[in-house]
């Protein structure tokens, strides 16, 4: 009885490594007669797992899928990746934190005790990056329905809730707005949150939607021809728009200025913008944000002083930021700014 437990064991874990199986290839690895392995087959069968047979000279054996799921084995690496996979489940955003947590007590029972040490030992917080206010959880359900369309190539219709103002809760979705219609395309995560990528049909043109913010409607459209996104590659797309590139690949605000500092200080600390050597101690600066505020701001953190070569909206960040700056630094100062802004000198 054991060996035959044993070579049991064995078989399930070779089904579970590749599609198909000859039988007499299995044969040959568990070291049996053909006929032993359709016995085994049939004792599998008998303890739920759906096994097929394939008829003819070639004919061999493939795990299915069931109408529940059979106990499975994994090897020491499938473990160990499981159960580090299952801890960091909390940081997804799906609200699926008990679940995992219940999975990974099951994996943990059922462990050898080398890799219930090894897992023991691995021992660790996930910190999400500081956010305003906590992140909405995403409905397991809706990114299977978003998945599903995109899948299937299936137009998706949904509901969709507006950004709320400033410092205002998150809402219901505006029942006087009509359904979005899109070409779902993929679904992706971004410091914490889920957004799908997609093409807006009534908008023609490239959007990413808030999972937490969708409610799909049912049934989806038509199939469509899926389209190639900007570039090619979703994770570049979708970098590069929330870091606020356009499709042409620059940044819709990009301005120029003169630093008093040498180039090869401001060089490390720009990663995509252009730094020319002016002299010892000066350099030109031509940089993209994804607004003049921004890019102000970006130009501002360092100690020099500046010269703004161009454009005007550029100049003009910098006048409005000055005006904040001083409304900061005290009461008597903001008047000052205030009256500075409106032409008149400060009393």
């Amino acid at each position: 009885m054991p060996k035959t437990s044993a070579r049991l064991l064995s078989l399930l874990s070779l089904l579970q490594t590749r599609r198909d199986w000859p039988g007499r290839r299995l044969a040959e690895r568990l070291e049996v007669s053909p006929r032993t392995v359709r016995r085994d087959v049939d004792r599998l069968r008998e303890l739920g797992y759906p096994i097929v047979s394939a008829k003819g000279p070639d004919g061999g054996y493939r795990l299915d899928a069931g109408t529940e799921l059979p106990p499975l084995l994994f090897d020491d690496e499938q473990a160990v990746a499981l159960a580090v996979a299952l801890q960091v489940a909390a940081t997804t955003g799906v609200g699926i934190e008990e679940a995992a947590a219940r999975a990974l007590a099951t994996v943990r029972q059922v462990m050898p005790a080398r890799l219930r040490h090894r897992i023991d030992m691995l021992r660790f917080t996930a910190v999400e990056r500081p956010a305003v206010r906590p992140l909405p959880p995403v409905d397991g359900s809706v990114l299977m329905a978003v998945s599903a369309a995109a899948r299937a190539c299936e137009v998706l219709r949904f509901d969709y809730t507006p950004a709320p103002p400033a410092g205002a809760p998150d809402g219901a979705p505006d029942a006087g707005l009509p359904p979005r219609r899109v070409e779902p395309h993929h679904l992706v995560t971004w410091c914490g949150r889920w957004y799908l990528v997609a093409w807006d049909l009534d908008r023609e043109d490239w959007r990413s939607f808030r999972a937490d913010r969708m409610a799909p409607r049912t049934p989806t459209g038509p199939r469509f021809t899926p389209r190639e996104v900007p570039g090619g590659e979703v994770a570049a797309f979708v970098t590069r728009r929330f870091e606020g590139y356009d499709d042409s690949g620059g940044r819709p605000c990009r301005g120029e200025v003169i630093l008093d500092l040498p180039a090869a200080t401001v060089s490390r600390y720009i990663h995509d913008g252009l730094v020319e050597e002016l002299g010892p101690n000066r350099c030109r600066l031509v940089l993209g944000s994804w607004s003049w505020t921004g890019l102000a701001s970006a130009i501002g953190r360092f100690d020099a002083d500046i010269e703004v070569v161009g454009p005007p909206e550029l100049k003009e960040a910098f006048a409005h930021l000055a005006r904040r700056y001083a409304g900061a630094a005290g009461p008597g100062r903001r008047q000052a700014a205030r009256s500075a802004h409106d032409g008149h000198s400060p009393r």
